[in-house]
């Protein structure tokens, strides 16, 4: 794929989310590989799918890997449950999944506050079988409000993310505005004004959603960009949304933080899946 040689690149603060990208690598490995690649800034996933409070030698060997790669962390997920895999979080989750989210609160703001990471998100988990939807929204916003209040003790914000219904059709926040409301709620509920929209324009796409008119309605709400190329989820160049008009249209609209690399790096490995991207923009 040729260098598209953005002119709006230098405008934006790209970082790369290591969850999807560099994971042929251990993770340990992967913040240097990222800084090799030529970026200063990294995200993640909660690492640890199958526990939501690691023992803390595992925290302190990420954290070391992390500060030795020279990188910053930008954004963490709390703990969301399988993912990759068939879950989207947990805060929703009644039970043991729910009480799960709780445990990790604490745990994930400390170690983001550790890296000096200013962006929690939290996935809002699926609707659950038997289960009446007003009693997970119930649930979840006692959650993101608890969330709410561990990323303000830590001078973070907390971010609230809408997927795509194609790939997550038990979410229920399939749409900008779902997310919003949800946002707007979590506010209100905590008086902190902290909780933002994730805008993530893959999902937004694959929704269907008019992304021109989402970015000029809740740029001033969003705290946190994520970006793939549609269809495939690829690298920009590899589908046909017009991420270089989007992103300035971003930037135009006052958004000035960090743009997440959230893409798959398709038969190839993932240092070679930024030439899209000039190095000096990285």
């Amino acid at each position: 794929m040729p260098d598209l040689e953005w002119s709006t690149a230098a405008d934006h603060r790209f970082n790369v989310n290591l969850s999807i990208l560099f994971t042929e690598l251990p993770l340990l490995e992967r913040p240097a590989a990222a800084a090799a690649a030529g970026f200063s800034a990294v995200e993640l996933w909660w690492p640890w799918t199958d526990s939501p409070t690691p023992a803390r030698s595992e925290l302190d060997a990420l954290r070391k890997a992390v500060e030795d790669a020279g990188v910053r962390l930008t954004g963490l997920n709390f703990y969301a449950g399988r993912l990759p895999g068939p879950d989207r979080g947990a805060l929703s989750v009644p039970g043991e999944e729910s009480e799960r989210f709780r445990a990790n609160i604490g745990v994930a703001a400390d170690f983001a506050a550790s890296l000096g990471c200013a962006a929690l998100n939290a996935l809002y988990g699926n609707r659950v079988e038997g289960v009446a939807p007003a009693e997970q929204d119930a649930l979840a916003l006692e959650n993101l409000a608890l969330a709410a209040r561990a990323a303000d003790r830590i001078g973070a914000v907390l971010l609230v993310e809408a997927l795509n219904r194609p790939e997550s059709p038990l979410y229920p926040l399939v749409s900008a505005p779902a997310a919003i409301e949800v946002v707007d709620r979590v506010n209100e509920a905590t008086g902190l004004g902290n909780a933002k929209f994730l805008m993530d324009l893959y999902h937004l796409s694959m929704n269907g959603e008019d992304l021109p008119s989402v970015i000029e309605r809740y740029a001033p709400k969003t705290g946190h960009v994520q970006i793939a190329d549609n269809p495939g989820r690829g690298a920009p160049g590899t589908g046909s949304l017009p991420l270089e008009d989007l992103l300035g249209r971003l930037r135009k609209a006052g958004y000035d933080g960090w743009v997440g690399l959230e893409y798959k790096p398709g038969d190839r490995p993932s240092a070679e899946a930024f030439d899209w991207l000039p190095r000096a923009a990285r």
